[in-house]
């Protein structure tokens, strides 16, 4: 009779096959990695599926990819270079990094803006570049699944980056600096909110 360890053990079996190439040593950390991060996934979401769970994860291939590649080895045991490789590049960015990106976008728009009458008001132009460059890296990232990354954007990026343009179009900037730091405040507990989640949530 199938029982709960066959797909994790078949997922495991599939890992180690794909990154037959690392140091036994190495193999064996990532796979133990990997059985502690099931464990616990499932300790903390007890009725989520083991197979929504491997969904997570992600594919053996990319995460045999990712090791190899912080081995300094470019190729999988059985496939090397293409789409292998492309994941393996994505994962050299640290998960915090898009995550501080997004969070600092609005601190650093209220911190660099002059206000609505300056000719040239840089406080938005930093926030826009942190922003969409935060948003990237998350959703270039193999820390995260596709359904993470939208939510993240929809959730950092999309919906305070809405509230504060219909606030100010609204208002035509004419809005009290106590309601104004209120909505900023708001919209930063989101972002921030959103951030702890993803790193929470992230792949190991």
């Amino acid at each position: 009779m199938k029982t709960f360890a066959d797909p994790v053990r078949n997922y495991l079996s599939a890992v180690e096959r794909e990154s037959s190439g690392l140091p036994a040593d190495r193999r064996q950390e990532l796979l133990a990695d990997l059985a502690e991060h099931i464990e616990v996934t499932r300790t903390e979401r007890p009725d989520a599926a083991i197979g929504e769970i491997l969904t997570e994860l992600g594919d053996p291939r990319a995460i045999a990819a990712t090791a190899l590649a912080e081995a300094g080895n470019g190729t999988t045991g059985t496939q090397a270079g293409g789409d292998a490789d492309a994941p393996a590049r994505r994962g050299k960015v640290h998960p915090l990094v898009p995550l501080l990106m997004l969070t600092l976008s609005l601190p650093f728009t209220m911190i660099f803006s002059i206000g609505p009458d300056a000719a040239f008001d840089p406080g938005p132009v930093f926030g826009f570049l942190f922003r969409v460059t935060g948003a990237v890296l998350l959703c270039t990232s193999v820390h995260w699944t596709a359904v993470q990354k939208t939510t993240g954007v929809l959730l950092a990026v999309v919906v305070p980056t809405t509230v504060i343009v219909s606030w100010n179009v609204i208002s035509g900037w004419a809005a009290g600096e106590m309601q104004a730091l209120l909505g900023n405040l708001g919209s930063l507990a989101l972002m921030v909110g959103t951030a702890v989640w993803l790193w929470r949530t992230r792949r190991a």
